[in-house]
């Protein structure tokens, strides 16, 4: 993969700079508004890959993924440059923990909980960034952000539901909250160079490797070609949108508003997983998941409404 890229790679210069803003509050907002919409929105598209070589098919997905924003970034003109030194380490654990691992939890984790069970782990993402992002920058957490990602987190467990589950369901859950936490925290260092197409071009190449190489030894190169229509299909739409698309716009939310101010929206991803439900034919939203979706939209009107500053300087 890296020698794929690499011709599209510069050696030096920063891909952003003090010279260039930071998107606007505005557009961040937007961004991070889209990026949840987009996972909420294909959650049911996962559940078609459950049958499929999980390795090979995430591989598969991430080189995609890889590719695809490489070719986008040329398009654009967006400078991708190659990683130097500690940033590495940085890009490495974004992609082992928040990509290959957090897939492993979410697959070995079904086995032990339900569904509802590991979305409520992610719906606790408000209150670890609004706490932690802050702390990890030499800051002490804004009440009003942490008051508004409680608020969302209880609104997205509304909506969210409950169901089954047994210890080792709580400790994959567990995992689940870790990965997606350190999907953003381990970016921030690397965002300031890197900026969000680097950051998400560099995490898909490094992940597909660790996932190919874990699919090569466990399921056998032949395990591709078990791969239906409906998986490559699967694939494609997650490679597309839940990661080339919702990667660039959520790491565009973290440069604009902030880890902690930007862990608001993924309160947002189990609405949109409700809305998109209801409009292909599952039942309307009780009268407890709509106090559920108010309370996530009560959350970020509190939580963005603080004056904090961005801690990823551009």
């Amino acid at each position: 993969m890296d020698l794929f890229i690499g011709p599209f790679l510069a050696d030096s210069e920063p891909m952003i700079s003090s010279a260039r803003p930071r998107p606007s509050g505005g557009l961040a907002t937007a961004a991070g508004l889209a990026a949840m919409g987009c996972v909420g929105g294909g959650v049911g598209v996962s559940g078609l890959l459950g049958d499929a070589p999980l390795f090979t098919s995430q591989a598969l997905r991430y080189t995609c993924a890889a590719a695809l924003l490489v070719a986008v970034a040329r398009l654009l003109r967006r400078r991708l440059v190659c990683p130097r030194g500690l940033e590495w380490a940085w890009l490495a654990a974004v992609a082992a923990t928040g990509l290959v691992l957090f897939n492993v939890a979410l697959v070995r984790g079904s086995a032990h909980a339900a569904p509802a069970v590991l979305g409520v782990a992610v719906a606790c993402v408000p209150i670890v960034l609004a706490v932690t992002g802050p702390i990890r920058a030499g800051r002490r957490p804004s009440p009003a952000v942490t008051a508004g990602a409680v608020v969302v987190t209880l609104g997205a467990m509304i909506v969210q539901g409950g169901g089954r589950t047994d210890a080792a369901g709580l400790g994959w859950a567990a995992v689940v909250l870790a990965c997606e936490v350190g999907f953003t925290l381990l970016a921030e260092p690397v965002l300031r160079r890197h900026g969000p197409w680097g950051v998400s071009v560099h995490s898909c190449w490094i992940a597909a490797v660790l996932l190919g190489a874990l699919g090569l030894t466990t399921e056998g190169a032949s395990a591709v070609l078990t791969l239906r229509p409906v998986h490559l299909l699967a694939v494609g739409y997650l490679a597309v949108v839940l990661t080339a698309l919702a990667f660039v716009l959520w790491y565009s939310a973290v440069v604009g508003l902030g880890s902690a101010r930007a862990g608001l929206f993924t309160g947002v991803a189990p609405v949109a997983a409700a809305g998109m439900g209801w409009l292909l034919g599952a039942p309307a939203p009780s009268g407890l998941m709509w106090a559920g979706i108010a309370l996530v939209g009560a959350g970020l009107a509190v939580g963005l409404r603080a004056r904090t500053p961005a801690p990823v300087p551009v």
